[in-house]
């Protein structure tokens, strides 16, 4: 089944042809629910699609990541979708990662549709904010800088560039573990998502604790603090 956008969808009703725009992710997931069936993406080599770790909250309550709004670490974290089925959305990530790409410093990449812990992330920092939260979303140090528009207007001011001072630069070759995937197979589970315990009662298969949604975790060479 295939979905267009309404005006409803774009800025003022009409659409801007000179500043990004993008759905919310609240509309981003009514997409995605319907589009479920015939969606092409993949998630590496899995075939479970990647939407869905969009459309849910993880239930585990471990520590993925850092917290993208502690102040302490001068860093610099971008979260993002991959996925293409709004184009629009595509279009505005794939411009910012581009631009802060240009600035040749680290960035710390959260992609919501390779894991949904990445989306709970937003959750909680933008709280009761984040049913109009557009991605893609860029923090500096703790502080939200905001979305793809925001982004364009410091890069052609020249203001990112003074902004980003003092980040380390960015690795000038792809990661020779992911090959600048930044994740790879979790070692517990193989990409099962199940592990083999032993109890009193016996043994048995429980969902593995280490990976996300779909077997994987962090690269460890790229995200040392994540492992």
């Amino acid at each position: 089944m295939r979905r267009r956008w309404s005006n409803t969808s774009r800025s003022g009703g009409g659409g801007s042809s000179g500043k990004f725009s993008c759905p919310t992710l609240k509309d981003l997931e009514a997409l995605l629910h319907d589009d479920l069936a015939d969606s092409p993406c993949r998630v590496l080599h899995r075939a479970r699609p990647a939407v869905r770790a969009i459309r849910s909250i993880p239930s585990s309550s471990s520590s993925f990541s850092a917290d993208p709004l502690d102040r302490r670490r001068r860093r610099i974290v971008l979260y993002f979708t991959s996925l293409g089925v709004v184009r629009r959305t595509f279009d505005d990530c794939r411009a910012v990662r581009s631009v802060l790409r240009s600035l040749r410093v680290a960035v710390d990449e959260r992609d919501v549709s390779v894991d949904a812990r990445f989306r709970a992330e937003l959750q909680a920092a933008f709280g009761r904010r984040f049913r109009h939260v557009v991605l893609p979303q860029v923090f500096l140090s703790g502080r939200c800088l905001g979305g793809a528009d925001e982004i364009r207007r410091l890069h052609e001011s020249g203001e990112l560039r003074a902004l980003v001072e003092g980040i380390p630069s960015a690795p000038t070759a792809p990661c020779g573990v992911c090959g600048g995937v930044r994740f790879v197979l979790c070692a517990t589970c193989s990409g099962s998502r199940k592990r083999w315990w032993w109890g009193s009662k016996g043994g048995g298969f429980r969902a593995c604790g280490e990976c996300n949604e779909n077997g994987l975790v962090r690269c460890p060479d790229c995200f040392p603090a994540a492992v």
